[in-house]
């Protein structure tokens, strides 16, 4: 691993269009609907066969067929989900919830799901449908992602009339880099080339546009905006500034000032709410044994799952515009369950659901509090389906202390502003200039297991950073790079999101070796890492792509807990920082006094043996337990030992010059 940290250079590059001039379109790929999208010379529109809807559902069902090289052929969109109940495992939703995640990852949702989801290579979650021949076929949902878009570019083609090659895809702002190649790597699979992937509330706020700006009324001042983006299985929440010029030659400037979110909450979570209560209620009104398991699904077949699930959504739906919904499930031919659900009932089921949504929102405000310094928020920008129930709406107004801005559809606002960028990149849109962030810190392991932080959370991207680390151990001729992401200070308490190892070095005595990691976020948040050893000139590059993604409420508490341990933290970290570079003074100190210790005077010299054995106590205390170490004492011991040892570093410099 790397040692000792010794330098920073951060800066930032500038983002680059397609630069060919080839249409390229704007795909939102949603947990529960997806779309596509063109920006042309009306601006922004969906791309909409003659007598379809604009929404096509993210529902797959894979058909046995013996002609197709997997065994399979799919069925995408509205006939995939209005027959889902009918063919409950082979047919696939919500698939994006298990983009670039483990099955552990998945656990939660799986009872809803009603098909089979299995572990993978290297833990990563799998689909498996029935295929030709009567056996299974296992798919990653890479493919069943691109087999949607493959229908959504098929759509724009036969809209636009001429081949479709390349795209702007949205991701939730939270995608960490496994989901975010996911992303990437469905698109190549569906023959897509993903020009660029674009943040979800990011697009939106390209979609509004210059017309939110104007709509803010916020004076002379650039105005702020909250996009509060709640979909079927994500949420996110960005705080933006728009600079309007009010002119076509200048370009209005979206710049993200910070954004948060859970890439495991939406409004496939609600309906999870409402199966749980009607199972459960069923359970005790009918008789039926209570289950084992907490979803209450247990026992029921995948087709009474599937067809809880829409029940429940048809509920939601209903309750987003009436006071009441009735409830009637046949169990049998001689059961049924029977109740109605008021409005007020619902929103108290959904309360800590919403509320969920809220803590996020005040860490985003917390994260621009000095951005904004002291300004208020001027427009709330609600995005996906889920923003439709009205406590959604409610509660985002009060935390935003704005009446929520809806305009436009919040269904297709998000490919909307993905058409903006694609028309951006491609140079049929002048309108625009994009700074995203990136939602969490990126950072190393340094000796001892403390983070040292290369690039922080809400940087812009695109982002570089350089740093300068040496080794701890005479003669160490590999460094291993373990690549982390998260808040807190040591390397335990982060997501681990890749290792490497730099090796050939030479042999050098410790703190000699100069390594020097760069890392790089391109514009789709996507980190690319290379480790260059200046001394010998070796050098190692990695583009990080971690196993999973992020798991259910881990962005929520990886934040939460930086700030409750932030004080406990940073003594760690500086404890080990000062175990590891006080090693390297006793080696080297105890080697000139071993060597020229004769030169110096008995005071000096017996000082400097004081404090070397002081700093040797301490070393040893910090190495068996941090908490047994005053950090500002041990700063103090080490300061006294390096000044104590300046004359034996001066006897010893002049002895190199004379050569003995």
């Amino acid at each position: 691993m790397a040692e000792t940290q010794t330098g920073r250079d951060e800066a930032g590059d500038e983002q680059r269009g397609d630069g060919d001039g080839g249409v390229i379109v704007g795909i939102d790929l949603g947990t529960t609907n997806s779309l596509v999208a063109v920006y042309d010379a009306d601006g922004p529109r969906v791309l909409v066969p003659e007598g379809e809807s604009a929404l096509v559902p993210s529902a797959v069902r894979y058909e046995a067929d013996d002609a197709s090289a997997r065994g399979v052929r799919a069925v995408v969109g509205d006939d995939a989900s209005a027959r889902a109940v009918e063919f409950p495992s082979s047919t696939i939703t919500s698939v994006k919830r298990l983009m670039g995640r483990s099955l552990a990852d998945a656990r939660a949702d799986l009872p809803y799901l009603g098909y089979t989801v299995a572990q993978g290579e290297r833990s990563v979650a799998r689909v498996v449908v029935p295929s030709a021949g009567g056996s299974m076929v296992d798919l990653t949902p890479q493919e069943v992602s691109a087999d949607i878009l493959r229908a959504l570019r098929a759509r724009a083609e036969s809209v636009l009339g001429h081949a479709v090659e390349k795209a702007v895809v949205t991701v939730p702002a939270y995608f960490d880099d496994a989901q975010r190649q996911a992303t990437r790597d469905a698109g190549r699979i569906a023959g897509i080339e993903v020009v660029r992937i674009v943040n979800e509330p990011t697009a939106a706020a390209l979609a509004y546009g210059i017309g939110l700006g104007r709509a803010a009324h916020a004076g002379d001042r650039a105005p702020t905006a909250a996009v509060y983006d709640l979909g079927g299985g994500t949420f996110d929440v960005s705080i933006l500034r728009l600079t309007d010029a009010g002119n076509a030659e200048t370009p209005a400037m979206f710049e993200v000032l910070s954004t948060a979110g859970d890439t495991r909450l939406g409004g496939d979570d609600v309906d999870h709410l409402l199966v749980s209560l009607f199972t459960c209620e069923m359970r005790a009104q009918l008789g039926l044994p209570e289950p084992a398991g907490e979803d209450g699904l247990e026992g029921f077949e995948p087709a009474t799952r599937r067809a809880l699930k829409a029940f429940a959504t048809a509920v939601k739906h209903r309750l987003s515009t009436e006071e009441s919904a009735a409830v009637e499930i046949a169990i049998n031919e001689a059961q049924t369950y029977r109740r109605e659900i008021t409005r007020g009932e619902f929103e108290r089921l959904i309360t800590p659901w919403v509320e969920r949504t809220g803590e996020a929102c005040r860490r985003a405000l917390r994260d621009a509090r000095d951005a904004l310094d002291g300004d208020t928020i001027d427009a709330a920008v609600l995005v996906g389906g889920s923003t439709r129930i009205p406590l959604v709406r409610r509660v985002a107004g009060e935390i935003f202390g704005v009446e929520p801005y809806t305009a436009l559809d919040p269904d297709r606002v998000v490919a909307l502003g993905a058409a903006v960028q694609a028309g951006v990149l491609s140079g049929a849109a002048k309108g625009a200039l994009l700074l995203d962030v990136i939602p969490l810190s990126l950072g190393i392991e340094t000796r001892g297991g403390a983070v040292a932080k290369l690039i922080v959370r809400n940087s812009a991207v695109p982002a570089r950073a350089t740093e300068m680390f040496s080794t701890s151990v005479d003669g160490q001729t590999n460094v291993t790079i373990r690549v982390l992401q998260g808040e807190r200070e040591m390397a335990e308490d982060c997501r681990d999101l890749g290792t490497f190892e730099l090796r050939g070095i030479p042999p050098m005595p410790a703190g000699i070796p100069q390594v020097e990691v760069v890392f790089a976020v391109d514009a789709n948040g996507v980190l690319r890492i290379t480790a260059h050893e200046r001394r010998s000139g070796k050098r190692a590059e990695l583009e990080v792509i971690p196993r999973h993604g992020l798991t259910e409420g881990e962005v929520e508490r990886i934040e939460a807990e930086s700030l409750e341990h932030a004080r406990e933290d940073m003594t760690r970290h500086r404890i080990v920082d000062l175990v590891v570079n006080s090693r390297l003074d006793l080696k080297w100190i105890g080697e000139r006094l071993e060597k020229f210790g004769g030169k110096l005077d008995d005071g000096v010299r017996e000082q400097i043996h004081t404090n070397l054995q002081h700093v040797r106590t301490m070393v040893e205390a910090g190495d068996a337990d941090w908490r047994s170490v005053d950090a500002n004492a041990f700063h103090a011991a080490k300061q006294r030992l390096d000044e104590s040892s300046v004359p034996l570093q001066e006897i010893g410099i002049a002895e190199s010059l004379r050569g003995d």
